[in-house]
């Protein structure tokens, strides 16, 4: 019975070896959604970006001839200052640069930066390729073009710093859409999935994958052009805010 033990435990470390060893990295945790609260969201608004701020959410709405960039009312969905973006631009992520917001279009190449408290434009920045979602750690931007890519970029000039390929249980994960950069992690929406991870950006590796789906569900959406996309943080109270396309509701939730 002794010499057992250590045998079982040897066995116990050489098959997590080979689990970590068959795909090059550990696999990834799998978490669910608790919701905390549920509130209104304009079904109209194409949700592209989404992000907290002094107790309001601000929204980037896309489409051609429909985007915008909108300040909201969390408890009544009510949108109390917004701004168009006209065609031909489709916008997309968003986020908070201090006291500036800059909104990403998709395929224009063009980043619109606006004053947080007025909306008024403060100029434009360019890139090359497709934007898709923007997060802030307070020290760079990351950005997503669709791909497995996450690009880290200069918060003064917009410059690409680096990039890291982002991995699944050792394989690229493509489709990397809206992002909430939190407590160092990058959160990334998945385009076409109900499933948002948890990136460490230093390696790329997915740390965790959540399963939103049961959010879908409760509002019964069936459009497939509706999928989930939007997530903000509230760093104060700990919790995320969570979204989709063209969704009637906005959840406060947790994950775990």
């Amino acid at each position: 019975m002794r010499g057992r033990r250590p045998l079982r435990t040897a066995l116990a470390l050489a098959a997590l070896a080979l689990t970590v060893g068959a795909c090059g990295e550990r696999p990834a945790e799998r978490l669910e959604v608790v919701v905390l609260a549920q509130h209104p969201h304009d079904r109209f608004a194409f949700t592209q970006g989404l992000l907290e701020a002094d107790g309001y959410l601000y929204e980037s709405t896309g489409l051609v001839g429909r985007s915008s960039l909108r300040q909201v009312e969390l408890a009544t969905g009510e949108v109390v200052r917004g701004r168009s973006v006209p065609a031909p631009y489709f916008a997309e992520g968003l986020e908070r640069v201090g006291d500036e917001l800059w909104q990403l279009t998709w395929r224009s190449g063009v980043l619109f930066r606006y004053d947080l408290e007025t909306f008024e434009p403060l100029g434009e920045l360019r890139y090359e390729g497709e934007g898709w979602g923007l997060c802030f750690d307070g020290e760079a931007l990351w950005m997503t073009d669709g791909s497995a890519t996450l690009f880290q970029r200069d918060p003064a000039t917009f410059e690409v710093r680096r990039s890291v390929t982002v991995s699944l249980d050792g394989k690229p994960l493509p489709r990397l859409n809206e992002l909430e950069c939190v407590e160092g992690k990058v959160y990334a929406n998945v385009w076409l999935s109900d499933e948002i991870v948890r990136i460490d950006p230093a390696s790329g590796r997915v740390e965790a994958v959540i399963d939103a789906s049961p959010l879908r569900r409760s509002l019964g959406i069936t459009d497939r052009d509706a999928v989930l996309n939007g997530i903000a943080y509230d760093a104060g109270r700990g919790v995320f805010f969570v979204t989709g396309k063209l969704w009637p509701a906005l959840f406060e939730v947790r994950f775990e």
